[in-house]
């Protein structure tokens, strides 16, 4: 891929969806942690200093990366809800199909658990105030619209809806980490096997970490 000099705005935003979509692509190959500026910049055809043009640094980029996937997600998910479950079912077992309808989405989409996994501790650093505030300013909208879509299916959390959907994003990053481990740990786990016991399928253990905070949270009959 090679570029022109960006001369116009138009130009420029050109750029930067050039630099994002290969990150994505990236993150298709990858995990977030072997994600290197110096790489991003090889394979987008522009010279580091040139990137950092329009990103200040390797965590900005993945941050508006992040809003996009949230973004997607959501807008599949309001989908997937409204196809899936049925308001005249039992509050508990709308409760099941929810964990169950969040659990299947989220674990069908590894790089959007990998970057929630890496937001608090890593992405959220190396990012001037501008960038940071920013980007919560997009989440605080992104969790108004999934806490919206969550009590609409399950109205009998009331307040507590945010916070569960904010537990959602952060369980689904932990989860994450533990059932992708990298090379060195499968070969371990190949050679003894009784040492992944604790090696978990995303989905199984999203899915019954979501229903047991749901249940937890719901009012008793």
């Amino acid at each position: 891929m090679t570029f022109q000099r960006a001369r116009t705005e138009e130009q420029r935003e050109i750029r930067r969806r050039a630099i994002l979509d290969m990150a994505s692509a990236m993150l298709d190959e990858m995990p977030v942690a072997s994600v290197t500026l110096n790489e991003l910049s090889r394979r987008v055809g522009l010279a580091k200093p040139n990137v950092l043009r329009y990103f200040e640094s390797r965590e900005a980029v993945l941050l508006e990366l992040l809003d996009r996937y949230l973004h997607e997600w959501l807008t599949a998910l309001a989908g997937e809800l409204a196809a899936d479950i049925d308001e005249n079912l039992p509050m508990a077992e709308r409760a099941a199909a929810v964990a169950e309808i969040l659990s299947r989405s989220l674990s069908g989409r590894v790089a959007l658990c990998d970057l929630f996994g890496a937001q608090g501790g890593v992405l959220e650093h190396n990012v001037s105030v501008e960038v940071v505030a920013r980007y919560k300013r997009a989440f605080l909208d992104r969790l108004a619209t999934m806490t919206a879509l969550i009590r609409k299916h399950l109205p009998e959390l009331g307040e507590n809806a945010t916070l569960f959907s904010l537990q959602t994003m952060v369980m689904a990053g932990a989860l994450s980490a533990y059932s992708t481990p990298p090379p060195s740990l499968r070969a371990a786990y190949e050679a003894e096997p009784d040492l992944a016991r604790f090696q978990l399928e995303l989905k199984d253990a999203l899915k019954l970490a979501l229903t047991a905070t749901l249940l937890g949270t719901l009012p008793r009959d």
